[in-house]
């Protein structure tokens, strides 16, 4: 029997083809699914579906014999429920076609987990909030610490370049006055001797002029 003609064995019982496939559908889904994520699917009377892992071993290949080491891996495993065991083995008669083969669940087995497994799967998720929380909190803490060490690093460095620019303009102040005082004394040098010049010209106007008059007196006499 394909997956076809399962759907065409529950058709009427569910209500349709369309309906029938749908259901048979979702089944293989949620036990692929769970099987995947590593859950036990259990159905009372039929059977259980659960994830094996198998650690590396070695093995022979069949057509040369060689040894070969085979990875780590996981596999499906099926187990038969005793109940198909024993429909199976002929140990039980297998029902009319009007009644269902596989044993039906126990009353309250459906509505739910126990209150036990629903607390214990309620702290679960709230010891997971805890620590997602927990780690969000801390990495916004590191996040604020490193942005404040950042500032404090750039303030630094732009007082320690104002600084360097404040330093540097009294230097080149100190230069530009010390070149006015040393060109004010040069000039007061050279000052000195333009009135030492200006006091020896008549002086000697004055000698030029005694000169000339000696000369006239004796031409005279």
């Amino acid at each position: 029997m394909n997956k076809a003609q399962l759907v065409e064995a529950i058709a009427d019982k569910v209500g349709g083809r369309q309906q029938a496939a749908d259901a048979v559908d979702a089944v293989l889904d949620a036990i692929v699914r769970a099987t995947v994520a590593g859950d036990r699917v259990s159905v009372t009377g039929f059977g259980s579906f659960e994830k094996v892992d198998r650690p590396a071993r070695y093995a022979r290949n069949p057509q040369t014999g060689e040894r070969v080491r085979v990875k780590k891996t996981s596999v499906p495993r099926f187990r038969a429920g005793q109940g198909f065991k024993d429909l199976v083995s002929g140990s039980k008669k297998l029902p009319r076609g009007g009644e269902v083969a596989v044993k039906k669940a126990p009353k309250g087995s459906l509505s739910g987990p126990p209150a036990t497994i629903a607390k214990a799967a309620g702290k679960k998720a709230a010891t997971k909030k805890a620590a997602t929380a927990t780690k969000t909190a801390a990495a916004k803490k590191a996040t604020a610490r490193k942005t404040t060490a950042t500032a404090k690093k750039t303030t630094a460095k732009k007082t320690t370049a104002t600084a360097k620019k404040t330093t540097a303009q009294p230097s080149a102040a100190k230069k530009t006055t010390a070149t006015k005082a040393t060109a004010k004394k040069a000039t007061a040098k050279k000052a000195p001797a333009k009135k030492a010049t200006a006091k020896s010209a008549p002086a000697a106007k004055s000698t030029a002029r005694k000169t000339t008059a000696k000369r006239a007196t004796a031409r005279k006499k």
